[in-house]
């Protein structure tokens, strides 16, 4: 079933005939979503800004031609304008801003600006003590802060232009207020808006700064340097590294750089179990979860609450400490192996960590194990959410508990439920834990580069870029190509999804 159909032709459809459509139609729609998001979706955000910035020029070419002299002296004294209209508030912090920046960058800011293009010229020394014989170490200049540094400086940069265009928005939007004859706000009614009317950007102002500091910046760090050859070999403050344009990223596509071609065929490799590990880790989970729970709240099923406590039990463990136990016995020589063989069912060891396929099995059983109690919790609230009357109604028509199923309980739980598997699909995506305490990436391979090895995800192979390998320009590439995957990924299949479609069928 893999041609549209028409909504009548749907409707004489049975329940898992609908479930199967909607299934491959969803899948089968993905290309298309992918292809529309970078034809359509990115070219229209960049429209948007493009807007914005014309709607910006717009406003200060009228400020420039239009203002009066007020007006025209805020271009080059922020807050100017605001004080010679005796707005005390507005004029003092627009002030107080200016100043602040021209102190930052006079004595901190330009000089890492400066360095910021060769990131570093002076490399730090060492010379030998004449009297002493010690060795002393002389100053030289650290890439790593001077990239941090600058990133911080274009910020605040960008923060500057953006005040200075608000600056001369309000001086020219209070110079129309005044020709019009009307009265300009005072600095306590500017206080209580901002209690009022503009509340929300009161209490979103921290967030926002919080964001910025602890996300957006460090990931504009992160994309910087991976545009370095900062590795082991140039590691500073001893050593500085340098901007190497695109070629940590033609290594990771297989580019012939450096003689280290590998790197792509490991990226590709990586990256297809860690979509594959995903899937089944996210939906075996799922899947399996929902039917525990409908099996417990199955009328006649005894002892309901035994079954949810022991399994509520299993989520008190650590999960880290579930991890490690069942490491050390799934090992050649941990306990699973010494009881087969103990009873003459093997004579051998069973590789379950040490053969490739073995291992990725081994995962995704014991992924299971340790996520079922969590999908059973959660698909037993929304169980219990959906009204008897649909049940009684479906059986009154004649559908039985399978059918039942698949045209009441399933597309609920799917409808509900959607945006909680987005966040486990990308959430396995990135699970360390997992692969990292259960096989630690094993087994190796030479055939993969940077360390990894044939259980690694990309996000295992990331961390021992960077631990074992010290790589940090490589890692910063497969940090971004992770980014951009589940940015993608999370954005196409939620918009998708009957969640955002059909927000309001179970309402």
């Amino acid at each position: 079933m893999t041609q549209q159909i028409s909504e009548l032709e749907y409707l004489k459809l049975t329940g898992w005939q609908k479930f199967s459509y909607k299934f491959v139609m969803f899948f089968k729609g993905l290309p298309r979503a992918f292809l529309n998001f970078f034809t359509l979706a990115i070219p229209c955000f960049f429209k948007k800004i493009w807007n914005v910035i014309k709607g910006w020029g717009l406003t200060i070419g009228g400020a420039a031609k239009h203002g009066d002299w007020k007006t025209r002296t805020s271009f080059v004294v922020f807050g100017f304008s605001q004080l010679a209209r005796k707005q005390w508030l507005r004029g003092i912090l627009y002030l107080v801003f200016e100043l602040l920046f021209i102190l930052y960058m006079a004595l901190f800011g330009g000089q890492y600006l400066g360095l910021f293009g060769s990131l570093g010229k002076v490399q730090r020394g060492e010379v030998e003590d004449p009297v002493t014989g010690l060795w002393t170490y002389t100053d030289g200049d650290n890439s790593l802060l001077i990239l941090l540094y600058g990133i911080l400086t274009i910020a605040f940069i960008v923060c500057f232009v953006y005040a200075w265009y608000k600056n001369i928005k309000s001086s020219y939007i209070a110079q129309q207020i005044e020709e019009a004859g009307q009265r300009l706000a005072t600095a306590k009614q500017d206080m209580a808006s901002l209690l009022n009317e503009q509340y929300h950007k009161t209490l979103l102002g921290i967030p926002l700064a919080g964001l910025t500091i602890f996300t957006i910046i460090p990931i504009i760090f992160m994309v910087f340097l991976a545009f370095t050859n900062y590795d082991q070999e140039h590691l500073p403050p001893t050593q500085l590294f340098t901007w190497i344009g695109w070629d940590n990223f033609k290594l990771v596509f297989g580019g012939d750089v450096s003689g280290a071609a590998s790197f792509g065929y490991t990226f590709a490799q990586v990256l297809l179990w860690t979509v594959l590990w995903a899937f089944f880790a996210t939906f075996s989970n799922y899947i399996l979860g929902m039917v525990v729970a409908i099996i417990i709240n199955k009328k006649g099923v005894r002892f309901k609450k035994l079954w949810r406590t022991i399994l509520v039990m299993t989520i008190a463990v650590p999960q880290f400490v579930s991890l490690l136990l069942m490491s050390q016995m799934l090992g050649t020589e941990g306990a699973f192996n010494k009881i087969l063989m103990s009873w003459g069912w093997i004579d051998s060891p069973i590789p379950f960590l040490t053969d490739a396929t073995l291992a990725k099995v081994s995962i995704i059983l014991v992924n299971i194990w340790i996520g079922i109690p969590y999908t059973m919790l959660m698909t037993t609230g929304i169980l219990m959410n959906i009204p008897e009357d649909l049940y009684e109604s479906a059986r009154i028509d004649g559908a039985g508990p399978v059918k039942a199923f698949f045209k009441i309980t399933l597309p609920y739980m799917l409808h509900v439920t959607a945006p909680y598997l987005i966040t486990q699909f990308i959430g396995n995506l990135n699970n360390f834990n997992v692969i990292y305490l259960l096989t630690g990436g094993a087994p190796l391979t030479l055939d993969f580069a940077g360390n990894a090895g044939r259980t690694d995800l990309l996000i295992t192979w990331l961390y021992k870029l960077v631990m074992d390998k010290q790589l940090y320009g490589m890692a910063s590439v497969i940090s971004i190509l992770m980014f951009i995957i589940t940015a993608v990924v999370s954005l196409i299949t939620y918009n998708r999804s009957s969640s955002v479609k059909n927000e309001e069928d179970f309402m």
